[in-house]
């Protein structure tokens, strides 16, 4: 319907009705939009009577166009809302509520036209409500795609200077000037962590993105992460792991058992929101000392992946003993030498591994689904190939060395 044919509602054409309205209109939905969204009430009133009153009169007179020519908006008054959804993102007000004030705004105009609507004017209503439809199917995108459009915007702004951040302190560079920059501040400790993520059981499924699914494993793991830790993380982080660095008010030769406890439970969580294995060394120190501190982590986590540590956090504390048989040397060369005679027997190292962890011959056998009588022959077979005996006790304490020192080399 055009203007050659105008909706009438209350026996007048509707514009000319809502136009005459137009400033008494304005200021209701300006009302209504504040008395049911408290987050609109928040904002200074100066900005109300200003900027939020021009976009609602601007909308109002947007729809007012669409009834006259029976069209959507033109990209310039499109172009307005994207603006406006802009600087709502801008302040911090939710998406959902920014929506929402278009909607209370076409429910105001209805509103105080609907009660004058007469039986003869049923089909002018039903094509209103099928335009004003139509119009939101518009507006409602248009005003999402600049509200996010924004926040992608800042969102990259704040990535980009956590990055930097993030770099600094690994790099032993001065951050404060960084941090500052980013509205950071710089906690007593941070507790880094240098961590290994496993496969999502979906990054295996036939059929399903891999990238997909490791993006998504990597998002939930990240988010479980900001949640539990106070204060902002810093993450260089793909699917496959990396670094952290989780703020901590306590300084590091401070650290409790208590805290360390908390941390392996949140550590713990994490794991289990990402649904995948994952294993981490940790070492906790000043912002000055975050670079030795990622180097000790990382080192740690080497070695409990080395030594066949189970999923989990670990610090140097954990894996004491077998970080030191990994330090370079001649002794670890040597020691790495004397399993040299096993090197391609997978079932012999398997043996020898299993035996060492589970303590037993039959416990050993059990883990293996063989005979203990098998086990038995494998060891013997193991003690004549490099002249140590794993049942021996005195030769145990040499055979795990090795074993540490061998697969540090690997």
């Amino acid at each position: 319907m055009t203007s050659d044919k105008p909706f009438r509602i209350g026996g007048r054409p509707l514009t000319e009705r809502l136009t005459e309205a137009l400033p008494s209109l304005t200021k209701t939905v300006l009302a209504e939009i504040v008395s049911r969204i408290p987050e609109y009430g928040l904002l200074p009133a100066e900005e109300l009577s200003g900027d939020i009153t021009r976009v609602i009169e601007q909308n109002l007179r947007s729809f007012i166009d669409s009834l006259r020519t029976g069209s959507t908006p033109k990209r310039e008054e499109l172009d307005l809302l994207r603006e406006s959804a802009a600087r709502r993102a801008e302040e911090g007000i939710p998406i959902d509520i920014v929506l929402t004030a278009y909607h209370i705004g076409v429910q105001v105009v209805w509103a105080s036209v609907r009660p004058d609507a007469r039986p003869e004017e049923v089909a002018d209503v039903l094509a209103v409500n099928a335009l004003t439809l139509r119009y939101l199917e518009v507006v409602t995108p248009a005003v999402g795609a600049g509200y996010l459009d924004e926040r992608q915007t800042m969102f990259d702004d704040e990535r980009s200077a956590r990055h930097t951040v993030l770099s600094a302190l690994l790099d032993g560079e001065p951050s404060e000037v960084a941090a500052g920059q980013a509205g950071l501040r710089l906690p007593p400790c941070y507790l880094v962590l240098a961590v290994s993520v496993g496969a999502h059981p979906d990054e295996e499924v036939d059929g399903v993105d891999p990238l997909v699914a490791g993006r998504r494993k990597l998002r939930r793991l990240r988010v479980e992460l900001e949640r539990q830790i106070r204060g902002t993380v810093l993450t260089s982080l793909t699917p496959e792991g990396g670094i952290a660095l989780l703020p901590h008010e306590t300084p590091d030769g401070e650290l409790s058992t208590r805290d360390w406890a908390r941390l392996d439970r949140v550590f713990a969580d994490v794991a289990r929101t990402a649904g995948a294995e994952v294993i981490a060394g940790v070492a906790a120190a000043e912002p000055a000392g975050v670079p030795d501190a990622a180097k000790l982590a990382q080192d740690v986590l080497a070695v409990a992946i080395g030594s066949g540590r189970p999923p989990g956090l670990y610090r140097l504390d954990d894996v004491l003993l077998e970080y030191q048989l990994s330090r370079p040397g001649p002794a670890l060369d040597r020691l790495a030498s004397r399993l040299a005679p096993l090197d391609g027997n997978e079932e012999l190292l398997q043996t020898l591994e299993t035996f060492l962890r589970r303590g037993g011959r039959r416990q050993t056998a059990a883990a293996l689904h063989v005979h203990p009588n098998t086990v038995d022959y494998r060891l013997r077979r193991i003690a004549d190939l490099t002249g140590l005996d794993p049942t021996r006790l005195d030769h145990v304490a040499l055979v795990s060395a090795a074993l540490v020192a061998r697969a540090s080399r690997l």
